[in-house]
């Protein structure tokens, strides 16, 4: 099921996703949080949270000592994009911003339940993307920074480069076993597939959309059914249904993606549909265009 939003995001707070509905059991939240210059957001929440960086530079306030890998000295960390200082109360003060979805990776903020954050925007506007789902477990606050994520330049060198894409995880059961989410993006290039050869899981995701130019569009499968996506659409995906997509030419297709674990069944691989597996083999004998000679 795709959900559309073609206006822009409202100001604060906007639940584009609700967990449970009469449209799907998601079993998460997935929202947009967009504040304008100076502007300030208060949250404790009852959920575990995921805050990732889509747009500008924002001042985050957390309300408990957060963890972080990557070089630095006690009590801070810099790189290019992102400052972390730890205050003598036990928060930590976070600056963090991005220029761009394509070209650059995530900067995500991961929460337990009941942690306080102050967010503020720097920059003309801080948008970020949002998912929380229940999790008792109580585990440290944790700062992803761009370099830790692990990116993959997918299905290079098969299928003559028509399904090769950039796919970015920030955090998996392997690298976050106390969460109960999995979370990354894919760039989808410009007239190529992504979610592909065709893979399904039982466990339920969620994909959020953007276009460059923001008047292009693509199309996916979900199951025997397909949809054309636009810039700020949302799809749910349930119940095994392979989720195949492609961008139309000339537009780069961005999406994040989020997966809730199932209890006593987490994530850990897709299932490939057999019958399409052949075309990822080294030396598939795939059809090419040829020009006649004359």
């Amino acid at each position: 099921m795709v959900l559309r939003h073609s206006d822009d995001y409202v100001e604060g707070y906007e639940l584009l996703v609700l967990r449970k509905s009469e449209k799907a059991d998601m079993l998460m939240d997935f929202a947009s949080l967009s504040l304008k210059k100076g502007e300030s957001w208060h949250s404790s929440s009852k959920d575990e949270r995921a805050f990732l960086l889509a747009e500008g530079s924002a001042e985050i306030i957390v309300g408990k000592k957060v963890d972080w890998i990557g070089p630095g000295i006690e009590g801070f960390a810099k790189n290019d994009s992102v400052t972390i200082d730890l205050l003598p109360g036990g928060e930590t003060k976070i600056r963090a911003s991005r220029t761009s979805l394509l070209d650059e990776n995530p900067t995500v903020l991961h929460l337990p339940k009941e942690t306080k954050v102050v967010i503020k925007a720097l920059s003309e506007r801080a948008l970020f993307y949002v998912s929380s789902t229940d999790n008792n477990m109580d585990f440290s606050p944790r700062l992803y920074l761009p370099y830790e994520c692990r990116v993959e330049y997918r299905n290079e060198g098969t299928m003559q480069g028509t399904a090769t894409r950039i796919v970015r995880t920030v955090f998996d059961k392997q690298t976050a076993p106390w969460s109960n989410l999995v979370l990354g993006e894919d760039v989808n290039l410009p007239g190529r597939w992504s979610s592909y050869p065709p893979h399904h899981h039982p466990q339920p995701e969620i994909y959020h959309y953007r276009f460059f130019p923001a008047q292009g569009y693509g199309m996916t499968a979900l199951g025997t059914e397909a949809y054309q996506l636009h810039n700020r659409d949302t799809l749910l995906i349930t119940g095994n249904k392979d989720h195949p997509q492609v961008a139309a030419p000339g537009y780069a297709m961005w999406y994040l993606w989020v997966i809730r674990h199932l209890d006593g069944n987490p994530y850990i691989s897709p299932e490939f549909t057999p019958e399409h597996m052949w075309v990822d083999q080294p030396g598939a004998q795939i059809w090419e265009m040829k020009k006649p000679s004359h």
